[in-house]
């Protein structure tokens, strides 16, 4: 396997390379800004090339290896094929599909434990939508199995993995490992977390605090009973905004991606518990070896497929109940109606093995995103650099021994042409994703808002905004490749 950490995938003829590389990646090497401009527009040329993709955005390879064979042993021709763990969840695909679309455009086929929601016309529209906003469609390693590439670990090995991971949380968040629960991915844990506020606040927005990331917001949005967005800049009062929209749950990111802002998280969750508003906290950047994010919330989910992995190649989320929660006991039982998406073995064997280094690699990581970010503001080339080290709330919730985390941002001076030159020239992976153990950079904005730039510069976002997730290279071969980079203006 590749040694990202010395052989990084940035070369342009390395367009389409799985990051890692094995089939498994949820990362796709896009070396140069044409690439991602290329991506995004879904150029036919550059979609042949990729060897993967993120598992939400498009069908992994080997998932859509496993729809062609059912495609083909069905004798199903002009359909969509989405593949899900269980009836139930393709269930709930399927209804929300027969919910936008004409009756009679879907159905669900069964084949052993697995459940396929085949779809015609303008359903296969509304499947992609639910399929990425939800993240509830099997992974790579669950459609090994059922192809016969990969053999199942033992139940027993499964069983005995996910306790060690529940228990590797619960004991970051000094919590019991009962109100931990593993899921599909991390987008299927904020669907989750959803599903058990509208058990007791339904048919209400939700409201957002902080700029989102894109499913954060859209999930709710699109496939529940609608969101609102604010933000502390462009809201004078944010508890009369509360009263006036009445949502179900307030949704807040710790911090916010790609701009890394925490809100006052404090002061909102004082109010919300005024307010009888549930808080529901995305810690996946901050990361709960860093800060206290559950003090402040009564749920937190997570996407493990990130940090907590930090191998780039498991799909996989978290989503904890807070026991000091007003509705703690209503959470419990919820739980235990919704239909929780399951990690699948083979994920929750591989991903209790990659996370058995995450505290010492966290910090590791706190340490050498720092540097950079050090080092960054001494060059001329920057015009802003953005990093939770300089919000003032992200400081105040820290732990103990907890840093800002592996993900900075800056944007250079000389805008979009002095952006591509150095992206095209830099010498580094190159690609979504973050938490990895090897650096990967991307324009963030681009890769998750090409659609809405115009909404997005109107948060004061630059559309060439650079992102860098920092992994655990020499700290002096990493300054090396951006020095250089810097150097090509």
């Amino acid at each position: 396997m590749r040694n990202l950490l010395k052989n990084p995938i940035w070369r342009s003829l390395e367009l389409g390379y799985s990051i890692p590389d094995n089939e498994h990646a949820v990362s796709v090497a896009l070396p140069t800004w044409k690439d991602v401009i290329n991506y995004e527009e879904k150029n036919p040329k550059c979609m042949e090339l990729l060897k993967s993709i993120y598992p939400r955005f498009g069908l992994n390879p080997l998932v859509k290896r496993l729809c062609e064979k059912v495609k083909k042993e069905s004798h199903l021709n002009d359909v969509g094929i989405w593949p899900y763990p269980n009836e139930r969840i393709a269930l709930k695909a399927k209804k929300y599909c027969d919910r936008n679309s004409s009756k009679g455009s879907t159905y669900i086929e069964r084949r052993h434990n697995l459940a396929f929601l085949i779809t015609r016309e303008s359903a296969s529209k509304y499947a992609r939508y639910f399929w990425q906003h939800t993240g509830l469609g099997i992974s790579s390693r669950a459609a090994a199995i059922e192809l016969g590439l990969e053999d199942c670990p033992s139940k027993s090995l499964a069983i005995e993995s996910c306790q060690r991971i529940k228990d590797r949380i619960s004991k970051f968040t000094k919590t019991n490992s009962n109100d931990v629960h593993l899921t599909s991915s991390g987008m299927s844990a904020l669907y989750t977390s959803l599903e058990i506020i509208y058990k007791l606040f339904p048919d209400r927005p939700t409201l957002q605090i902080g700029f989102p990331y894109v499913d954060v917001l859209k999930l709710p949005m699109n496939i529940f009973h609608g969101a609102k967005l604010i933000t502390e800049e462009n809201c004078k009062d944010i508890e009369l905004e509360m009263i006036k929209i009445n949502p179900a749950a307030l949704i807040i990111e710790l911090p916010s991606n790609p701009m890394l802002k925490c809100v006052n998280i404090k002061k909102i969750s004082e109010i919300a518990n005024k307010l009888n508003i549930p808080v529901i906290v995305d810690d996946t950047i901050g990361s709960n070896l860093n800060i206290n994010s559950l003090e402040h919330a009564d749920i937190v989910f997570t996407s493990l497929t990130k940090i907590f992995s930090g191998s780039g190649d498991i799909l996989a989320g978290s989503l904890i109940l807070n026991p000091k929660s007003r509705w703690i006991d209503q959470f419990r039982n919820a739980v235990n109606e919704v239909n929780l998406p399951m990690l699948s073995d083979g994920d929750m064997v591989s991903l209790e093995k990659a996370s058995r280094d995450v505290k010492q690699r966290v910090f590791e990581q706190n340490k050498a995103c720092l540097e950079l970010k050090k080092r960054l503001e001494n060059r001329k080339e920057i015009k802003n650099i953005f990093h939770p080290e300089n919000c003032p709330n992200f400081n105040s919730i820290l732990t103990s021994d907890g840093g800002y985390g592996c993900l900075l941002s800056f944007e250079l001076k000389g805008g979009l042409e002095k952006a591509k030159k150095f992206y095209d020239s830099l010498q580094i992976s190159k690609g979504p994703s973050l938490g990895t153990k090897f650096t990967l950079v991307c324009p963030y904005v681009l890769l998750a808002h090409y659609d809405e730039l115009d909404w997005v510069e109107s948060f004061n976002i630059p559309s060439h905004l650079i992102r860098v997730s920092v992994g655990l290279e020499d700290k002096d071969h990493l300054w090396r490749a951006f020095s250089e980079a810097l150097n090509n203006f």
